[in-house]
């Protein structure tokens, strides 16, 4: 090493390391925070015009590292196209993972089979091998994860298919000529940047990108919650519990002996106010703080223990895409089939029968080349509950996946994809069509 090198250059190549190899790029460029700046006008505050570092150039751009943008970025690498995830946190799985959301509904479809299967089945069987990674895997059950072996599977399995990995990047803003998405704007303690992109996938759960792209979209209320997770569950006095009614607030069983999950439904708010949201999560962490001290109080509860708070609020939808196809419950209860499916959901709320996914309801009606993932999708407010759950999501994503790198290999719009082929690799990929 050469010993005139200052702290500032091993900074910049420890992080060129971390990126891998990303922040090579910015080498030349001036530090962020001396750009241009917002000013106060006339009291109103304006923000220059400036030129925005590009960060990389990509075949396949994935915004949002939850279960269906995983999915997506395995499934376009393995597919053959140059692929970059951006994810806002520090960590993979969004909502399945930072949430606590451990149980995977909608698994199954029609007489406990399961339907939900391809690259996000393959987290859970790795998920499988290792020690208290997944309970309840028997066939017809809904599967429930750790969070910390389902991080660690999702880092091997993208660093295995070579993806690159941009994390603690926020989708801000999307690149458009026209009508056609080029890629995405982030912002990050590096400052403002861009990643141009053939094709960019929309798995930010909120519909962040499509939306900045100009797709239409219907704007959502919906329950947003707070889970956590209590501890020393097999500490319980069986002595002091003996003729009581057992407590509220124990949830379900995760892989880890002693340790349980607890869901909570709340209010309808509107995901997109920062102000609800901060509102919400003061009341939700005061909320879960108390009801764990009652809990506390129970006969032979006394060393039950809050273990987390999940780091992410549990909202469950903001955004449903206006797309080329729009799911419905009637669709549902009819069994309604389509040409273009790339996918099932499964039976997890309610007394219907297993779903299919048309490719049309990840495809904005006037936008090309951005395709949505997950809960985003394409539906009516009455499908909310069966398709915002895991595993229709990484089905989604699997097949947004494919298609763009279908698209960027072909040479055509997202929109145009050769539907045959489409299918045939998402069924050699392992996937459900039927």
């Amino acid at each position: 090493m050469r010993r005139d090198m200052s702290r500032r250059d091993l900074m910049a190549a420890a992080g060129a390391a971390a990126l891998g190899g990303l922040a090579a790029t910015r080498q030349a460029q001036a530090d962020p925070l001396k750009g241009p700046t917002a000013k106060l006008v006339d009291g109103k505050v304006i923000q220059p015009q400036r030129e925005l570092p590009v960060l990389q150039t990509t075949d396949v751009l994935v915004v949002g590292g939850g279960p269906a943008g995983v999915a997506a970025a395995i499934a376009a690498k393995r597919t053959g196209a140059a692929t970059t995830l951006v994810e806002r946190y520090g960590h993979l799985g969004g909502l399945w993972t930072g949430g606590l959301v451990l149980l995977v509904d909608g698994l199954n479809g029609d007489g406990g089979k399961q339907v939900c299967c391809g690259v996000g089945e393959e987290m859970m069987q790795r998920l499988d091998k290792l020690d208290r990674g997944i309970v309840n895997r028997r066939q017809g059950r809904h599967p429930t994860v750790d969070a910390e072996a389902l991080k660690y599977v999702m880092v091997e399995m993208l660093r295995e298919a070579e993806v690159q990995l941009v994390l603690h990047c926020w989708g801000v803003d999307a690149i458009v000529d026209g009508t056609t998405a080029k890629g995405a704007v982030f912002e990050s303690k590096s400052g403002r940047q861009a990643i141009l992109a053939k094709q960019t996938i929309d798995a930010t759960g909120d519909g962040d990108i499509f939306a900045a792209a100009g797709a239409a979209f219907k704007h959502v209320k919906f329950r947003t919650g707070l889970v956590h997770r209590i501890g020393n569950l097999d500490k319980v006095d069986p002595a002091k519990t003996k003729g009581q009614k057992k407590p509220k607030g124990l949830g379900g069983v995760t892989p880890v002996q002693g340790v349980r999950w607890v869901n909570m439904q709340g209010p309808a708010i509107d995901g997109l106010d920062v102000a609800e949201l901060t509102r919400l999560e003061m009341n939700h962490r005061r909320h879960i703080w108390n009801s764990v001290q009652r809990l506390r109080q129970s006969p032979g509860y006394e060393q039950v223990v809050l273990l987390e708070t999940a780091p992410q609020l549990g909202v469950r939808i903001t955004r449903l895409l206006d797309g080329v196809r729009q799911l419905t419950f009637r669709d549902v209860m009819a069994r309604r089939t389509f040409p273009d499916v790339i996918g099932y959901g499964g039976v997890w709320t309610g007394k219907h029968p297993q779903w299919q996914i048309p490719y049309g309801a990840l495809v904005p009606k006037t936008v090309d080349n951005v395709l949505a993932a997950g809960r985003c999708i394409s539906a009516e407010v009455r499908m909310v509950d069966l398709m915002r759950v895991i595993a229709p999501c990484y089905v989604m994503g699997h097949a947004a996946g494919v298609a763009a790198a279908i698209a960027v290999k072909d040479g055509c719009r997202a929109r145009d994809v050769d539907m045959p082929k489409l299918q045939g690799i998402l069924k050699q990929q392992g996937a459900f069509l039927g």
